[in-house]
Order: C-alpha cells, then sequence, then structure tokens
C-alpha cells in the first residue's frame, strides 16, 4: 500500500494532491536538496509533503530504485520510438523564429 502522501496512478507516483512526480523529489534529495529547498522549487507542494515522499524513498530504498529504472526505461522507450522532426520543418521552425527575433527587437 502507498503512503497517503503519494498517489498511484498506473504504475507511476506522484504527490498526493500535486502532480509532481516522486521521481522529482527523489532526484532533488539525491542532488543535495533539504525538504524546504524542494518545496520552494514546487508551489504546489507543502512541506509535510515532499518530506513524506523522501520518507518512503529512505524507507523503500529498493523499490524507488526498481522505480527509478523503470521510469528511465519508459522514457529511453518513449525517446527511441518518437519521430524526429524532418529537415523541412526544422527549417520552417528556425525560419519563424527569426522572424519573431526580428519582430520582438523592433
Amino acid at each position: 500500500m502507498a503512503p497517503q502522501y503519494l498517489d498511484n496512478r498506473e504504475g507511476w507516483y506522484d504527490v498526493a494532491g500535486t502532480r509532481v512526480s516522486l521521481a522529482s523529489i527523489i532526484y532533488e534529495y539525491r542532488d543535495g536538496a533539504s525538504p524546504e529547498m524542494i518545496q520552494e522549487q514546487y508551489e504546489t507542494l507543502f512541506l509535510e509533503q515532499g518530506q513524506g515522499a523522501i520518507a518512503f524513498y529512505l524507507a523503500h530504498p529498493e523499490e524507488s530504485e526498481q522505480y527509478l529504472r523503470r521510469l528511465q526505461e519508459k522514457w529511453e522507450e518513449l525517446r527511441r520510438s518518437a519521430n524526429p522532426i524532418s529537415p523541412a520543418l526544422q527549417k520552417r521552425l528556425e525560419e519563424g523564429r527569426k522572424r519573431m527575433r526580428a519582430r520582438d527587437a523592433n
């Protein structure tokens, strides 16, 4: 059973009541951010919720690592299956960006 601080949405975890992913909290925490610093990064997150997500991560290290690996595999799968932008579309986008920059400069 997932703790009250997490929602399991078809196998993907978010902090309950927010769209902040458990993975985001874990990565921030691993990078040295305190719960207070993490809470400041996400306006929908209460400190207690961030602490609850960190507590889950610390109490379930193996499950958390498996979850992060699964998430990474899903991103890799999506990246591999994505269709690259055609050169013609890339050119049109770049031309549009140039026009917008020129317009904004005036």
